[in-house]
C-alpha cells in the first residue's frame, strides 16, 4: 500500500506551536517514507471558521516548509458524501434517530434514551450510532496498543446533529477514504476516539489506516496548547528557531549548525533521520512549551 499522510487543521484561528509539531511529524513521517502528504480543511462547523483563518493557516504551512500534495480538501464541500455514508449507516441498522438533548444525557446516571426502541415523532432529531458492546483494539505507533469498549466507555455518539450538521467521527471517516489516507500521525488528545473511527471503517468498508498519537504540547498552566486556551499564533518571521524546537520536542534534534539555517534544510535533514521510534511515546508525560 503506497503512503499517504495528512494534516487536518480546524480553521478557527491561526497555527501555534501545537500545530506545528503535529504538522512536522506526519509531513516528515510521509517525506520518510517516500510518500504523498495532503492538507484538509476541517471547516465542518461554518460558525467556528474565523474569517481568513483558511488562507493564513496554508501561508503558514508554506513559510515553515511544509508544502503539500494535491490541493487542500475542504469539509465544507464535502456535505453529499457524509450524508451518503450516514444513510448507508441506517439502512444496515447502526444509526437511529435521537431527539434527546444533551441536558437529558448528563441530567442523571440513571437516565435511559428510548429513542431506538421508541423513535421520536419530531422532525428534529440526531442521528446517534446503535453502539454495539464490543471491545476495539487500535494499534498505536507510538503510544501503542488502545483498547476501547464502546457500548461501556463511549455510548450512542452522534453522527449529526440536531442542526443537521455531520459530526467529527463521520466526517474523519469518510476523508480519510476518499483521500486514500494510509498513515495518521496526530496528537494524542485524538487518541481516544480512534477506535470509534475504526469501528465505522468497518461499517463502511473503508481500509483502516495506521495510526500514530503525539504527546500534546502544553503551556505553562498544564493546559493544552490551543486555539480555545489562547495559544499564541506562530510567528512566521521565527519559522527556523520555531523549526528547530519542533525537532527537538519530537525527538530528532538538530545539529548545531543547522539549528539557524533555512526550514527547508532542516526539514531535508530531518526527513533523512525520521524514527517514528525516536518520538516521545508516553501520554501521561507531556511536553512542556512556554
Amino acid at each position: 500500500m503506497s503512503y499517504v499522510g495528512r494534516f487536518a487543521p480546524t480553521p478557527s484561528g491561526a497555527l501555534h506551536f501545537g500545530s506545528l509539531v503535529a504538522a512536522v511529524a506526519s509531513y516528515l513521517d510521509a517525506r520518510a517514507n517516500k510518500g504523498r502528504w495532503l492538507v484538509r480543511i476541517e471547516d465542518l462547523d461554518p460558525p467556528r471558521t474565523a474569517p481568513g483563518s483558511i488562507d493564513e493557516i496554508l501561508r503558514c504551512l508554506d513559510t515553515f516548509g511544509l508544502h503539500w500534495d494535491d490541493e487542500p480538501m475542504r469539509q465544507s464541500q464535502r456535505q453529499p458524501a457524509y450524508k451518503e455514508a450516514l444513510e448507508l449507516l441506517v439502512q444496515q441498522g447502526y444509526v437511529f434517530p435521537c431527539s434527546c438533548s444533551r441536558a437529558q444525557l448528563n441530567s442523571h446516571p440513571l437516565y435511559r434514551c428510548n429513542c431506538l426502541e421508541q423513535p421520536p415523532s419530531q422532525p428534529e432529531v440526531a442521528m446517534r450510532v446503535a453502539t454495539p458492546a464490543i471491545s476495539i483494539t487500535v494499534e498505536d505507533a507510538i503510544m501503542g496498543p488502545q483498547t476501547q469498549h464502546l457500548a461501556d466507555e463511549v455510548g450512542n455518539f452522534v453522527l449529526q446533529r440536531k442542526d443537521q450538521l455531520f459530526s467529527y467521527q463521520l466526517a474523519v471517516v469518510v476523508d480519510d477514504a476518499q483521500q486514500k489516507i494510509s498513515h495518521i500521525i496526530r496528537g494524542s488528545d485524538l487518541y481516544q476516539q480512534t477506535p470509534q473511527q475504526v469501528w465505522l471503517q468497518a461499517c463502511l468498508d473503508y481500509k483502516q489506516p495506521s495510526y500514530g498519537h503525539l504527546p500534546i504540547i502544553i503551556n505553562g498552566q498544564g493546559q493544552k496548547l490551543s486555539k480555545q486556551n489562547l495559544a499564541t499564533p506562530l510567528d512566521m518571521l521565527q519559522a527556523p528557531a520555531l523549526m528547530s524546537e519542533a525537532l527537538e520536542r519530537l525527538g530528532h534534534p538538530a545539529p548545531c549548525g543547522l539549528r539557524q539555517a533555512p526550514v527547508a534544510e532542516q526539514l531535508e535533514w530531518a526527513a533523512g533521520q525520521w524514527d517514528i521510534e525516536c518520538v516521545p511515546k508516553r501520554m501521561q508525560d507531556p511536553i512542556a512549551f512556554v
